[in-house]
Protein backbone atom coordinates (compact mmCIF):
# COMPACT_ATOMS: atom_id res chain seq x y z
CA UNK A 1 0.00 0.00 0.00
CA UNK A 2 2.87 2.18 0.63
CA UNK A 3 3.19 3.01 -3.36
CA UNK A 4 -0.39 4.14 -3.57
CA UNK A 5 0.13 6.32 -0.85
CA UNK A 6 3.00 7.55 -2.33
CA UNK A 7 0.60 8.18 -5.74
CA UNK A 8 -2.22 9.89 -4.22
CA UNK A 9 0.58 11.95 -1.96
CA UNK A 10 2.13 13.11 -5.16
CA UNK A 11 -1.24 13.82 -6.68
CA UNK A 12 -2.21 16.29 -4.13
CA UNK A 13 -4.27 14.00 -1.61
CA UNK A 14 -4.70 14.04 2.18
CA UNK A 15 -3.98 10.39 3.36
CA UNK A 16 -5.37 8.86 6.78
CA UNK A 17 -4.18 5.12 7.11
CA UNK A 18 -4.70 2.58 9.69
CA UNK A 19 -2.47 -0.09 9.55
CA UNK A 20 -2.21 -2.68 12.53
CA UNK A 21 1.82 -3.09 11.33
CA UNK A 22 1.36 -6.92 11.43
CA UNK A 23 2.86 -7.35 8.35
CA UNK A 24 4.19 -3.73 7.49
CA UNK A 25 6.46 -1.44 8.64
CA UNK A 26 6.29 2.27 9.33
CA UNK A 27 9.45 2.43 7.58
CA UNK A 28 7.54 1.91 4.05
CA UNK A 29 6.32 5.65 4.52
CA UNK A 30 9.33 7.81 4.83
CA UNK A 31 9.65 8.58 1.20
CA UNK A 32 6.07 9.74 1.97
CA UNK A 33 7.12 11.10 5.37
CA UNK A 34 9.64 13.27 3.65
CA UNK A 35 7.14 14.41 0.79
CA UNK A 36 4.29 15.60 2.44
CA UNK A 37 4.18 14.93 6.40
CA UNK A 38 1.59 17.65 6.59
CA UNK A 39 -1.12 15.19 4.36
CA UNK A 40 -0.02 11.98 5.67
CA UNK A 41 -1.72 11.01 8.97
CA UNK A 42 -0.94 7.85 10.18
CA UNK A 43 -3.20 5.61 13.34
CA UNK A 44 -1.68 2.62 14.56
CA UNK A 45 -4.65 0.11 15.30
CA UNK A 46 -6.72 -2.76 13.80
CA UNK A 47 -9.52 -2.34 11.30
CA UNK A 48 -11.28 -5.31 12.81
CA UNK A 49 -11.54 -2.68 16.11
CA UNK A 50 -13.86 0.16 15.26
CA UNK A 51 -12.71 3.29 13.41
CA UNK A 52 -15.94 4.12 11.11
CA UNK A 53 -17.80 6.30 13.87
CA UNK A 54 -16.95 10.28 14.13
CA UNK A 55 -16.01 9.59 17.69
CA UNK A 56 -13.32 6.53 16.29
CA UNK A 57 -12.06 8.88 13.94
CA UNK A 58 -11.77 11.96 16.29
CA UNK A 59 -10.03 9.59 18.38
CA UNK A 60 -7.73 8.32 15.88
CA UNK A 61 -6.78 11.57 13.76
CA UNK A 62 -8.19 14.59 16.28
CA UNK A 63 -11.24 15.08 13.89
CA UNK A 64 -14.35 13.62 12.19
CA UNK A 65 -12.88 13.24 8.33
CA UNK A 66 -14.70 13.28 5.26
CA UNK A 67 -13.29 10.74 2.65
CA UNK A 68 -14.08 10.73 -1.06
CA UNK A 69 -12.01 7.38 -1.35
CA UNK A 70 -11.59 4.25 0.93
CA UNK A 71 -8.75 1.84 -0.23
CA UNK A 72 -9.33 -1.60 1.78
CA UNK A 73 -5.53 -3.34 1.96
CA UNK A 74 -5.61 -4.94 4.94
CA UNK A 75 -5.25 -8.63 5.92
CA UNK A 76 -1.93 -10.71 5.33
CA UNK A 77 -1.70 -12.32 2.33
CA UNK A 78 0.97 -14.70 2.65
CA UNK A 79 0.26 -18.47 4.25
CA UNK A 80 2.76 -17.96 6.88
CA UNK A 81 1.42 -14.98 7.72
CA UNK A 82 -2.31 -15.50 7.64
CA UNK A 83 -1.83 -19.07 9.26
CA UNK A 84 -0.45 -17.66 12.18
CA UNK A 85 -3.78 -16.95 13.91
CA UNK A 86 -6.60 -18.12 11.31
CA UNK A 87 -9.01 -16.75 12.95
CA UNK A 88 -7.81 -13.16 13.25
CA UNK A 89 -7.35 -13.75 9.43
CA UNK A 90 -10.60 -13.90 8.85
CA UNK A 91 -12.01 -11.75 11.23
CA UNK A 92 -9.83 -8.89 9.54
CA UNK A 93 -11.37 -9.86 6.02
CA UNK A 94 -15.01 -9.74 7.41
CA UNK A 95 -14.75 -7.62 10.24
CA UNK A 96 -12.58 -5.22 8.61
CA UNK A 97 -14.14 -4.93 5.32
CA UNK A 98 -17.20 -4.66 7.67
CA UNK A 99 -15.86 -1.63 9.43
CA UNK A 100 -14.55 0.08 6.23
CA UNK A 101 -17.54 0.01 4.05
CA UNK A 102 -20.10 1.26 6.94
CA UNK A 103 -17.57 4.21 7.11
CA UNK A 104 -17.95 4.21 2.89
CA UNK A 105 -21.72 4.37 3.09
CA UNK A 106 -21.60 7.16 6.13
CA UNK A 107 -19.35 9.67 4.26
CA UNK A 108 -20.69 8.37 0.98
CA UNK A 109 -17.06 7.11 -0.12
CA UNK A 110 -16.10 5.38 -3.10
CA UNK A 111 -14.70 1.94 -1.83
CA UNK A 112 -12.17 -0.35 -3.46
CA UNK A 113 -11.10 -3.44 -2.06
CA UNK A 114 -8.03 -5.29 -2.80
CA UNK A 115 -8.80 -9.25 -2.53
CA UNK A 116 -7.38 -12.07 -4.14
CA UNK A 117 -7.23 -14.88 -6.82
CA UNK A 118 -7.56 -17.19 -3.79
CA UNK A 119 -11.19 -16.99 -3.85
CA UNK A 120 -10.98 -18.81 -6.87
CA UNK A 121 -9.74 -21.89 -4.56
CA UNK A 122 -7.95 -24.66 -6.29
CA UNK A 123 -8.95 -23.58 -10.25
CA UNK A 124 -9.87 -26.08 -12.59
CA UNK A 125 -9.26 -23.24 -15.18
CA UNK A 126 -6.05 -21.78 -16.42
CA UNK A 127 -6.27 -18.26 -16.39
CA UNK A 128 -9.95 -18.03 -14.62
CA UNK A 129 -12.12 -15.52 -16.33
CA UNK A 130 -14.20 -13.15 -14.19
CA UNK A 131 -17.20 -15.38 -14.71
CA UNK A 132 -14.95 -18.64 -13.40
CA UNK A 133 -16.59 -19.55 -10.26
CA UNK A 134 -13.89 -21.39 -8.58
CA UNK A 135 -13.44 -24.70 -7.22
CA UNK A 136 -12.63 -23.94 -3.22
CA UNK A 137 -12.64 -25.44 -0.30
CA UNK A 138 -13.93 -23.97 3.15
CA UNK A 139 -12.52 -25.99 6.01
CA UNK A 140 -8.95 -26.48 4.67
CA UNK A 141 -5.74 -24.27 6.49
CA UNK A 142 -5.92 -21.55 3.34
CA UNK A 143 -9.39 -21.29 3.99
CA UNK A 144 -9.12 -18.68 6.63
CA UNK A 145 -7.83 -15.98 3.75
CA UNK A 146 -9.66 -17.52 0.76
CA UNK A 147 -13.20 -17.72 2.77
CA UNK A 148 -12.55 -14.32 4.49
CA UNK A 149 -11.89 -12.59 0.88
CA UNK A 150 -14.67 -13.96 -0.56
CA UNK A 151 -16.83 -13.06 2.35
CA UNK A 152 -15.45 -9.39 1.73
CA UNK A 153 -16.43 -9.60 -1.61
CA UNK A 154 -19.45 -10.51 -0.73
CA UNK A 155 -20.56 -7.27 1.87
CA UNK A 156 -18.87 -5.17 -0.96
CA UNK A 157 -21.21 -6.03 -3.72
CA UNK A 158 -24.21 -5.83 -0.82
CA UNK A 159 -23.39 -3.00 0.24
CA UNK A 160 -23.68 -1.72 -3.29
CA UNK A 161 -26.44 -3.03 -3.92
CA UNK A 162 -28.51 -2.46 -0.06
CA UNK A 163 -26.48 1.55 0.32
CA UNK A 164 -25.06 2.35 -3.73
CA UNK A 165 -22.01 2.72 -1.94
CA UNK A 166 -19.44 2.77 -5.40
CA UNK A 167 -17.15 -0.08 -5.14
CA UNK A 168 -14.87 -1.62 -7.07
CA UNK A 169 -12.77 -5.24 -6.37
CA UNK A 170 -8.94 -5.72 -7.42
CA UNK A 171 -8.40 -9.63 -7.69
CA UNK A 172 -4.22 -9.06 -6.94
CA UNK A 173 -2.73 -12.26 -8.24
CA UNK A 174 1.39 -12.54 -7.42
CA UNK A 175 2.96 -10.06 -6.79
CA UNK A 176 6.31 -8.70 -5.65
CA UNK A 177 8.35 -5.73 -5.54
CA UNK A 178 10.34 -3.15 -3.44
CA UNK A 179 9.60 -2.75 0.19
CA UNK A 180 8.22 -6.27 0.41
CA UNK A 181 9.70 -8.20 2.77
CA UNK A 182 12.08 -10.95 0.63
CA UNK A 183 10.96 -13.58 3.87
CA UNK A 184 7.29 -12.73 2.82
CA UNK A 185 6.75 -16.94 1.64
CA UNK A 186 5.13 -15.99 -1.18
CA UNK A 187 6.02 -17.89 -4.95
CA UNK A 188 7.51 -15.24 -6.25
CA UNK A 189 9.54 -13.71 -3.30
CA UNK A 190 10.70 -17.42 -2.20
CA UNK A 191 12.19 -17.11 -6.06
Amino acid sequence: ASHLIDILLDEGHDVYVIDSLFTGSQDNLQDAKRGAPSRLHFAQQDVIEEFQSPEALTKLFGSDIQFDQIYHMACPASPIHYQIDPIHTMRTSVWGTYNALELAKRVGARFLLTSTSEVYGDPEVHPQPESYKGSVNCIGPRSCYDEGKRVAETLSFDYSRKHGVVIRVARIFNTYGPRMNIHDGRVISNF
